[in-house]
């Protein structure tokens, strides 16, 4: 995986609807994380339902436990610890041109620090938008989201090919 922190622009092609916020906590170990589903328009959500069928059962070591209410929308592993949400809307970070990005196995995704929580990653340069939220075991740690890339790559189409794997 490598990383870049150089200022990046994104096309401004797609306007946020609504930005919606990702509530990604658990009340305790064995609850299942609680996440705000997403309403995409069909083409897109088509594009996270081939997603979801191809989502690992496990994404760094762990496993897989999907968020409440159960949609194809949403998935996530560790009991909340990596939460995934497709068919977000854009992120009006990504008008920042100072926006930080990083790339995993050919996706590249926009940087959120959180504070108080770990960081949230939107791929970027894809026909819909995919977002992942890491609990703070992953403040400085990307790693998770080489266990993704593979499925975002195969089913939600570059839009940008100089900028894709």
């Amino acid at each position: 995986m490598t990383s870049s922190h150089r200022p990046f622009g994104l096309p401004a092609a797609v306007a946020a609807a609504v930005l919606l916020s990702a509530a990604a906590g658990c009340s305790s170990p064995d609850a299942a994380a609680s996440v705000v589903v997403p309403s995409p328009p069909a083409k897109e959500a088509a594009l996270c339902q081939a997603l979801a069928k191809e989502l690992p059962d496990t994404v760094a070591g762990l496993a897989r436990s999907d968020p409440e209410p159960g949609s194809e929308l949403t998935a996530g592993w560790g009991d909340g610890a990596i939460v995934l949400r497709c068919g977000v809307p854009r992120p009006e970070k990504m008008s920042d041109p100072k926006a930080q990005g990083v790339s995993a196995n050919g996706v590249r995704w926009m940087l959120e620090r959180r504070e108080g929580a770990g960081p949230r990653f939107t791929s970027v340069y894809r026909r819909t938008y995919v977002e992942v939220t890491l609990d703070e075991r992953y403040a400085h740690d990307a790693g998770p989201l080489t266990d993704l890339a593979g499925p975002v790559e195969r089913t939600v189409p570059c839009t940008l090919k100089s900028e894709c794997g």
